[in-house]
C-alpha cells in the first residue's frame, strides 16, 4: 500500500487519498495484532469488527483511485484491491464464526 501511496499525484485530491490510504489501509495491521491478544471473545469480536470497517474504508479508497485515474495504469492497483477483498472476506468470516461459538 506505501508503494500506492507512493504513485498518487501530487496535488490536494492526491494528497487528501494518500493520507486516507495510510491510515485506513494499515489500520488493519495493528488492530489484527491487538484483536490476537484480545482478553474475551467479546473483545476479539470488537477489534475484528475494527479491522473490517478499516479494510472496507481502504477498499473504498481504492476504488475512488481506479475511478478517477489517479494512477496509471490502472493494472497496477489489481493485486491490491484483490488481496483487500480476500482479507475482507477473511476477517468477515472469523467475525461470522467467533459469534456463532460465543452463542454455543
Amino acid at each position: 500500500m506505501i508503494d500506492v501511496v507512493e504513485a498518487l499525484p501530487n496535488s490536494r485530491a492526491g494528497n487528501y487519498i494518500a493520507a486516507q490510504l495510510i491510515r485506513s489501509c494499515h489500520s488493519p495491521t495493528f488492530n489484527y495484532g491487538e484483536a490476537q491478544a484480545s482478553e474475551s471473545t467479546k473483545d476479539f469480536i470488537h477489534k475484528m469488527s475494527v479491522v473490517l470497517k478499516e479494510l472496507k474504508e481502504c477498499r473504498t479508497a481504492l476504488k475512488i483511485i481506479v475511478k478517477k485515474n489517479m494512477i496509471n495504469p490502472i493494472k497496477k492497483l489489481e493485486a491490491i484491491q484483490s488481496e483487500t477483498e480476500e482479507l475482507i472476506a477473511i476477517i468477515a468470516k472469523s467475525i461470522f464464526t467467533a459469534k456463532k461459538n460465543s452463542k454455543g
